[in-house]
């Protein structure tokens, strides 16, 4: 069960299903952009002692990190990867647009992430678990060999996963979020010999309206030392697991980790070296 970023608010709503935008609310209620750079930003220093300049965001959706990104520092830049036209054409309205000046620091492509793209990258990242669309093995290695590929001498590819035995269950999970709404993540399906998950995501709203099934995940459930082992097969010299140190539940400490002791839902990083 994803242990998602977002914190519960019980502001009112100025939202319902007629006037939302489902990217909006995704981004409301899913991505914490300055997070995830900071995260990026200190892993990788942690190995090379000097900060990551160039991102390549796979499945970027709305480019938000790449917004992020840019803004971060004026010395960035980065690239987007994503095969969906309508929602890069939302992103580079809503995200990249408003950067002004700094816009010209992100590039966003259109394509299959497996396809060859441009340029040698510090950091390579695949978040929000959409690389699970790869069922098989075979599909999975291929893909991680072609990010190693774009990867800059000593660059890192970093991804996340969720587990924990709940991620196994069919199950609702509502979560109130600022501004009023309620975002629900709907574990669907789950087969234990394919592995194969079906999750949506709902919105509901203050005034009794929902945005039912805004997206939906097919994908396979995949577990780290799967994920870890098919990295090494890929080529990479040094894979390692980010955990949740924290004892404080508003407050996230990623850290290396060999052992971990399970829980209900968890989220964890994957830093692999190319």
């Amino acid at each position: 069960m994803p242990k998602h970023k977002k914190k519960p608010s019980k502001k009112t709503s100025k939202f319902s299903a007629k006037t939302a935008d489902k990217h909006d609310l995704y981004q409301r209620s899913v991505q914490d952009a300055e997070t995830e750079v900071y995260f990026i930003n200190r892993a990788y220093k942690a190995t090379h002692k000097r900060s990551p300049l160039t991102l390549r965001e796979d499945f970027c959706g709305t480019a938000l990190l790449c917004a992020e990104w840019v803004r971060s520092m004026p010395e960035r830049r980065a690239v987007g990867i994503d095969i969906d036209k309508k929602v890069l054409a939302w992103g580079t309205e809503k995200n990249i647009a408003p950067l002004g000046d700094k816009a010209s620091r992100v590039k966003l492509l259109q394509q299959d992430v497996r396809e060859p793209s441009p340029g040698k990258h510090d950091v390579v990242c695949a978040f929000n678990f959409s690389y699970w669309i790869f069922k098989t093995r075979d599909e999975m290695r291929a893909y991680f060999k072609g990010v190693r590929k774009g990867l800059a001498k000593g660059g890192m590819f970093m991804l996340d996963a969720y587990g924990g035995w709940e991620s196994h269950e069919t199950m609702l999970e509502p979560r109130l979020i600022k501004g009023g709404f309620t975002y629900i993540w709907d574990q669907d399906k789950f087969d234990p010999i394919t592995h194969n998950v079906l999750n949506h995501i709902h919105f509901e709203f203050a005034d009794g309206t929902k945005m039912e099934k805004a997206f939906s995940y097919d994908w396979r459930y995949w577990t780290l030392p799967e994920l870890t082992e098919l990295l090494k097969e890929a080529g990479y010299g040094d894979v390692r697991v980010f955990w949740d140190k924290s004892k404080d539940e508003d407050y996230d400490d990623y850290r290396p980790a060999t052992r971990a002791e399970n829980q209900p839902g968890w989220l964890a990083y994957i830093v692999a070296t190319g």
